[in-house]
């Protein structure tokens, strides 16, 4: 098989990756993401899972043709369920996906993250329910990336265990905007919640003067998100 070349968001994903992790990817896609970092020797072992046959199929295939079943094992397993003990993985990756499902998948399987070092999240949408999620387990998030690909916008949360004497507390605007997201400010992030403010812009528009309630629900998400954007 030739190098593997990944898109812009797994390459961002892959790039909080580090060097002698024993990854598990869940989710995998194909297991372009542990293919990939075991071409350029960041990895030392990879767990790709995927729940359904077809997928499962293709990346036993993939990682078969690149030589790499050694060390890559691709398990058709649900959510964390495809990691063992033996692995001993120390960095799971969860990509693609919407922030809730990855959100019950890391509460489904909470027992297999006593050993986790780094959590890689890549949330399709909800970020603020996969972030709280984190805060009420005891997981910081050290890093965020937002970027833009084919006209969609992507979040990569990273985050790691907390020790035990010590709390992390986020606020409503860093739940929703991101604690590093919010500070940085970048031009993709300003672009996302731009797009969102003219979402709702035209939401108040239409909605009549009788649902107040809802309105002021609206009104209060644009004040939010305009001022954030200051």
């Amino acid at each position: 098989m030739n190098e593997i070349k990944l898109s812009k968001r797994l390459k961002a994903v892959a790039d909080y990756v580090d060097n002698g992790a024993r990854l598990a990817d869940i989710g995998s896609d194909h297991a372009y993401l542990p293919t990939y970092l075991m071409q350029k020797l960041v990895i030392d072992f990879a767990v790709a899972g995927e729940v359904v046959k077809g997928p499962f199929e293709i990346a036993k295939n993939h990682v078969s043709e690149a030589d790499l079943s050694d060390r890559i094992e691709v398990r058709l397993a649900n959510g964390l369920g495809a990691i063992e003990n033996t692995d001993k993985i120390d960095t799971i990756v969860i990509a693609g996906m919407g922030g809730i499902l990855i959100s019950e998948i890391l509460e489904a399987g909470k027992e297999k993250l006593g050993h986790v070092k780094r959590l890689i999240l890549q949330p399709n949408n909800h970020e603020e329910s996969l972030r709280q999620w984190l805060v009420n387990h005891q997981f910081v998030i050290k890093k965020e990336e937002i970027l833009l690909e084919a006209g969609k916008f992507y979040e990569i949360i990273v985050a790691e265990p907390l020790s035990k004497l010590m709390t992390e507390k986020l606020s409503v605007n860093d739940l929703t905007f991101g604690p590093f997201l919010s500070k940085e400010k970048s031009t993709v992030f300003q672009q996302k919640w731009q797009k969102e403010l003219n979402t709702l812009n035209k939401i108040i528009a239409r909605l009549p003067e009788e649902q107040a309630e809802k309105r002021q629900e609206v009104l209060n998400q644009i004040a939010r998100i305009e001022e954030v954007l200051r």
